[in-house]
């Protein structure tokens, strides 16, 4: 747990750093990106459940990767972010249907979870453990849906999510995540908070021609060893970020991105909210029910009754 010290000593700039997803420009870098920031959100979607706090970690920081991801699509449908593996959390699963409506979920084992924590193994590369990353993004039932699949072989979401990005849209990207239960001086108890910071390169002239001279750690392929040198100076910068600059209520978007980019100049765009919001109903459920056979629901009866309960929300139907 974190406890986020003075909040004054820095000005809340246009808005508030509440569920909040900001887009933002690098000119002279050729950089786009994106900051997510969520607090009443994530807090909701843990506290429903009993989740120990490192799989309450791992979970927070798949809601702000699939909030940093679907808050750049441009249709109405959903995008699900899934990580299915083997290991202490079998199960991650973060829902959006867009522009702005989250809902997420965990499975993992109690026993193996509270021996990673015992062991001091619990960051959430470690409670993954090995499987895939999967990236669904459906447009609705006139389209074709779309999956990107990325291997988890010991890697957090972070590294998984950059694969993603370079195998499947050839952009170069740079993703940092954080989560993190907080207590604020003056305010009751504590909350959950998660953040993330999207970086990609889109120089203006493409990426057509290789250059002459090894760009390091640049991706193959830049028209020019400029657009190299840009995009080693982004990653570099984005790397600075720290895990409590994505969480602290009191650094704003505004003020994080002129402590990295106010030397090149950096505009910064509207923010699209965000909400903790499930889509499960009664309607739903009841025709769920009913797609079973006669004999199949009267094995689901207890007492006269079938009961169902919603796995993201907790919700529960009678």
């Amino acid at each position: 747990m974190t406890t986020i010290p003075d909040l004054n000593r820095v000005p809340d700039l246009t808005h508030g750093a509440n569920d909040i997803v900001v887009p933002f420009q690098v000119d002279a870098l050729d950089t786009r990106g994106r900051i997510a920031r969520l607090g009443p959100a994530v807090t909701a979607i843990v506290g429903r459940h009993a989740y120990p706090p490192p799989v309450s970690r791992l979970l927070g920081e798949a809601v702000a990767l699939a909030a940093l991801i679907a808050s750049n699509l441009k249709f109405e449908g959903r995008m699900i972010l899934q990580a299915q593996t083997d290991g202490p959390v079998r199960l991650v699963v973060a829902d959006v249907r867009t522009p702005n409506q989250i809902r997420a979920l965990a499975r993992f084992d109690d026993k193996r979870v509270a021996e990673a924590v015992a062991a001091g193994a619990a960051s959430p590369a470690e409670l993954l453990g090995s499987g895939q990353l999967v990236l669904t993004i459906d447009q609705g039932s006139d389209m074709q849906r779309y999956q990107g699949i990325v291997l988890l072989e010991g890697q957090g979401l972070e590294a998984a999510a950059d694969t993603y990005f370079r195998q499947s849209e050839q952009i170069p990207t740079r993703i940092r995540l954080a989560a993190a239960e907080i207590v604020v001086p003056g305010e009751p108890g504590s909350s959950w908070r998660a953040g993330g910071i999207m970086i990609q390169h889109l120089p203006a002239g493409g990426l057509a021609r290789p250059i002459d001279l090894d760009p390091g750690d640049a991706p193959e392929g830049f028209v020019s060893q400029a657009h190299a040198d840009q995009w080693v100076e982004a990653r570099a910068l984005a790397d600075t970020v720290a895990d409590d600059e994505l969480v602290d209520p009191s650094v704003t978007p505004e003020v994080l991105l002129y402590r990295l980019f106010h030397e090149q100049g950096v505009r910064v765009f509207d923010a699209m909210d965000i909400h903790d919001h499930c889509t499960c109903s009664r309607d739903r459920i009841a025709e769920v029910v009913r797609s079973f056979e006669p004999d199949e629901r009267r094995d689901m009866l207890q007492d006269g009754m079938i009961t169902v309960t919603c796995e993201y929300c907790s919700t529960r139907y009678d």
